[in-house]
């Protein structure tokens, strides 16, 4: 059940319980600390949206303020301004210091991260120049366009978490970028573009915890990764597009709950034809789903649609983002960005002894479940599918409009 099998939804028709994951009305999704979500039927096709936060509505969902870090919130020491499109410079040496002969060892930038103004700057100008594309006859309505993307490879690093500590993390399989470990920096994502994503023009990086066989204690590693990037309103009134170097987390490592049927933060069973996306048998443990027929193991994540406009990545890797609430952000991140959204596939079907989370052996349930993205694109791309797709409200595949 690849994704290039998986006919695309009828936007004229209303949603079904038993479509695939992207718009079955009782997906699950993981959300930032556990937040509960909220599920909106629109178009046929299933958006989601925080719960738990109902947020200041902002004045100027489109404002554009290019600053620094705010009064009393300096970055952490050794940040630098991220350089977008270029790797990192190395920190010049201090006063009365003898420089080496050999190449200073690259440092990735941690805590509050101010954007590239001058390069986000350049890029919000393009796209407010830009005009839409003529829309073709039979393009469906969900705004959104896409990267489908398959397995690349398999690391205990996390460069957003523990940047430059090799092996200081968990498991992670990661997709899309195949040059990323734990030394990874924006410049390197457009320096080293090979990827397992299409299309090709998304250089960025995806990772989720590696999943393993709990009988066996083998890896299980995803058969299907389709990256949406969406609207979550019921408009997009001052949508923008993504800026490159944003870093971003959603879904909790450390949370190690049970996730029981019905349970929110669980994967499902994903299939065509009469079924229960909840399985027809649970683990041992409960936590994890056993499917029938020809459904698999699918997981779904949402990530925020929100951004202060100022920095690309926070301590906590959250506080620069957030949920938007209807068709507001917050007055605190009032730049509207598209919606992230992991739709993940397994090609398993689930068994009694059930699996586990590199973040969570012990405990073997599926809340710790989380994901990374590490934003890097192509910026005329990022530009024209934002217009195009997330702007004009259309639906677009990975190469544009799609019929």
């Amino acid at each position: 059940m690849s994704y290039a099998s998986l006919p695309e939804p009828d936007a004229s028709q209303p949603p079904s319980r038993h479509r695939p994951p992207s718009w079955s009305a009782r997906n699950r999704v993981a959300v930032a600390a556990g937040a509960a979500v909220a599920l909106v039927l629109a178009a046929g096709g299933v958006y989601l949206a925080n719960g738990d936060v109902t947020p200041e509505p902002s004045t100027a969902s489109n404002a554009l303020d290019y600053q620094s870090a705010p009064a009393g919130q300096p970055p952490s020491p050794g940040v630098a301004v991220s350089a977008s499109a270029s790797p990192s410079a190395s920190a010049s040496p201090s006063a009365g210091a003898t420089p080496s002969t050999a190449a200073a060892p690259k440092v990735p930038a941690t805590g509050w991260i101010p954007v590239d103004r001058a390069a986000w700057k350049a890029q919000a100008d393009a796209y407010r120049a830009l005009k839409a594309d003529p829309v073709p006859s039979g393009v469906g309505n969900l705004p959104e366009f896409r990267a489908d993307c398959t397995y690349s490879h398999r690391l205990p690093d996390d460069p957003i978490v523990a940047p430059g500590l090799p092996g200081a993390s968990h498991m992670h399989s990661f997709v899309g970028n195949k040059a990323v470990d734990a030394s990874t920096v924006a410049g390197d994502l457009t320096k080293f573009t090979a990827t397992s994503c299409k299309p090709i023009q998304d250089h960025s990086a995806y990772w989720v915890p590696t999943l393993y066989d709990n009988a066996t204690g083998k890896p299980v590693e995803t058969s299907g990764f389709r990256v949406y990037y969406r609207s979550l309103a019921k408009n997009s009134t001052g949508q923008m597009p993504m800026p490159n170097g944003l870093r971003m987390i959603s879904g909790d490592a450390k949370k190690k709950k049970p996730t029981p049927r019905g349970a929110t933060g669980q994967f499902y069973c994903a299939f065509y034809g009469p079924g229960d996306l909840d399985g027809i048998a649970r683990s041992t443990n409960g936590n994890w789903p056993i499917c029938g027929g020809g459904a698999t193991l699918h997981y779904m994540m949402q990530f925020p649609d929100c951004w202060d406009g100022k920095h690309l990545d926070s301590p906590n890797h959250k506080d620069h983002v957030a949920y938007g609430s209807g068709n507001s952000c917050p007055t605190s991140h009032p730049v509207r960005i598209p919606a992230i959204t992991f739709d993940i596939q397994y090609p398993a079907k689930g068994t009694p002894a059930g699996y586990y989370l590199a973040s969570d052996k012990e405990g073997k349930s599926a809340s710790s479940m989380h994901g990374d993205a590490f934003v890097m694109w192509d910026v005329n791309t990022m530009n024209k599918r934002t217009r195009n797709c997330v702007q004009g409200r259309r639906t677009c595949d990975n190469y544009g409009y799609q019929k």
